[in-house]
């Protein structure tokens, strides 16, 4: 029995994971699953890089986060994993259903208030992806570089300097107007979609900007809602009692946690255990 109790959520939507890659957080994310009891899961894209995986790394962290969400299904949770563009390979499984596993490239979801949400990624509006997506993958590449910049740079201003962390992709892509725009242009169009369409509410992932706000045309209004990522904003959208929010990960929760929390307690089984683990998990799924 947890020594914590799990906050209880409606919806849970989770974007931008990148699970394989060396900027995935999955230690954080992996506190964060552990610490929430949702009725229903949307994985909204991106949730393993398959762009950038490697057999040569894929931690025991990232591993447990696959096995935690294998556990919510084995308790019935719903989960719709929906397909992004760096897990763009499990477009050829759209329509696959696995217990309470749906795989699926966009969600709409009447809610309990009567209004109704439309889950999708988001790469369909990058040009990029639809004309370049060599250029983009080498953008990822860059991306996950940058990263780990970043980290060794935090490190020095944080032990050797005393100072707060800081974001160099963030830094860069407030002073490129370009990349502004596209962020912009990006929102209003999942925005007019959703108003042509009577959606109340249009949630998507993709550019890793988590983002809670109203947006209106000539046609109408909607609430546009982003869940961020787990690369730098550390982020997710939670709906509880028909009302959504923005979650923001403090890392002052695991040090909170690690005295008397089991939520840290994760079994530290090696890699072997944890794949057996992971079988058997799905082998109880298979068989409900």
């Amino acid at each position: 029995m947890d020594k914590v109790k799990k906050r209880k959520l409606d919806i849970l939507v989770l974007s931008d994971v990148h699970l394989g890659t060396y900027g995935c957080h999955a230690t954080e994310i992996l506190h964060y699953l552990k610490s929430v009891k949702p009725k229903i899961v949307i994985l909204n894209g991106d949730i393993i890089d398959i762009w950038q995986f490697s057999k040569r790394y894929w931690p025991k962290a990232h591993m447990k986060v696959i096995k935690q969400i294998l556990h919510w299904m084995s308790k019935g949770v719903k989960i719709y994993y929906i397909t992004g563009n760096h897990d763009e390979m499990l477009r050829k499984f759209v329509g696959f259903k696995m217990g309470s596993l749906r795989i699926v490239n966009k969600v709409i979801l009447p809610l309990e208030n009567g209004k109704t949400a439309w889950f999708f990624h988001g790469d369909v509006f990058d040009i990029t992806m639809q004309h370049s997506k060599w250029l983009a993958k080498l953008g990822a590449i860059g991306y996950d570089t940058l990263i780990l910049i970043n980290r060794v740079v935090n490190f020095i201003s944080e032990k050797v300097f005393k100072r707060g962390k800081l974001s160099l992709s963030k830094k860069i892509k407030n002073s490129v107007k370009s990349a502004v725009k596209f962020i912009n242009s990006f929102e209003q169009t999942a925005a007019d979609i959703a108003i042509e369409n009577k959606y109340d509410f249009v949630v998507c992932g993709h550019i890793h900007q988590p983002e809670m706000r109203e947006i209106s045309n000539d046609q109408g209004k909607t609430m546009y809602l982003n869940s961020g990522d787990w690369i730098e904003n550390l982020t997710a959208l939670e709906y509880v009692n028909n009302e959504w929010s923005i979650y923001r990960f403090n890392e002052n929760e695991i040090k909170l946690d690690n005295k008397e929390s089991s939520i840290t307690e994760v079994d530290d089984l090696n890699d072997g255990e944890l794949f057996d683990n992971l079988v058997e998990e799905f082998n109880l799924m298979r068989q409900k």
